[in-house]
């Protein structure tokens, strides 16, 4: 084995582990956040991860009109996340998993997983949970098509149709795409914020039932199946986070230190959240489409000025 090789293969183990490992430390740090905003001591950061400790250990109570669906959808939201995981890169390093057009594949394992939810909801037969169910599937549909006009900007400025070319290149600081790159990332922390169910648009906190989105869907859920939602959820946020902060780290020329910038790069946009969230109120129901418009507009123009 050459040392290229080597130095390849530890690189992508090290991606795994933090697919596997990282993904419940950034709700912590959100939390974390927001408990000191609001002068309390708050849980501690790693508190999720003894949660779904907890959480595997018990057993889950299954409603009698349930069926195999509603297993299905915790199990397919933690598979779809992962396999995401490997499409996109860490600290400047290819992803395990990349090829030409690997962009439209990330977006619908993450369509699957959302779908999943959605059936898994339905299943229940519960009017409240076929509420929330709509408003995500409504909301995603301004999402997605921010996400793939923010692909189609990024494959014309980098000349790329993969994202570890996109995410990893280092052309984005040239004059003519300084500008469409900054709304690219603006309309995707819009999406980030969305999909991830943090507030302006959603709380994951709250129980209110004229307010719930997300969180209404996986009421049922408990035990093992509850523990795998979590983690879902944890997955997603690393994931859509490494989108963004990819592009905005400098190369530097070694790999070690673009790896420790990520992780810190993770930690502050953890600590972005956790400062919005501490400083914002929710959206009125009625003004979430207005702000994911604004997200869709945001790389629609994007896109539109690297053609001129």
């Amino acid at each position: 084995m050459t040392d290229s090789t080597l130095v390849r293969s530890l690189h992508y183990l090290l991606h795994i582990l933090t697919a596997l490992l990282l993904p419940p430390l950034l709700p912590g740090l959100i939390n974390k956040v927001k408990a000191v905003a609001a002068g309390r001591q708050g849980p501690p950061v790693l508190q999720l991860y003894y949660d779904l400790a907890k959480l595997a250990r018990k057993r889950a109570v299954f409603s009698s009109t349930t069926t195999w669906v509603f297993l299905a959808g915790p199990v397919a939201v933690v598979a779809a996340g992962l396999v995401a995981s490997l499409l996109v890169p860490f600290g400047h390093s290819p992803s395990p998993v990349n090829f030409e057009g690997d962009m439209i594949l990330f977006a619908y394992l993450f369509g699957l997983a959302r779908f999943a939810t959605v059936v898994s909801a339905l299943d229940t037969g519960s009017s409240f949970e076929g509420m929330g169910a709509a408003r995500e599937v409504t909301f995603s549909v301004l999402t997605e098509p921010a996400l793939f006009l923010g692909f189609a900007a990024l494959a014309k400025a980098s000349g790329s149709l993969s994202l570890s070319g996109m995410l990893a290149s280092p052309g984005f600081a040239i004059t003519r795409a300084t500008g469409p790159f900054i709304l690219v990332l603006a309309g995707w922390m819009i999406v980030f914020l969305t999909e991830n169910s943090r507030i302006p648009v959603d709380d994951p906190n709250t129980h209110l039932e004229l307010t719930m989105i997300h969180e209404v869907m996986v009421l049922d859920h408990s035990g093992r199946p509850l523990a795998l939602v979590l983690y879902g959820a944890s997955l997603k946020l690393l994931v859509l986070g490494a989108l963004i902060v990819g592009p905005l780290l400098p190369r530097t020329s070694d790999p070690w230190l673009d790896w420790a910038g990520f992780y810190a790069a993770m930690g502050l946009l953890a600590v972005a959240v956790g400062l919005v969230e501490s400083a914002t109120a929710r959206f009125r129901m009625n003004r979430v489409p207005q702000f994911l418009v604004a997200g869709l507009l945001a790389t629609a123009f994007a896109f539109f000025l690297l053609q001129a």
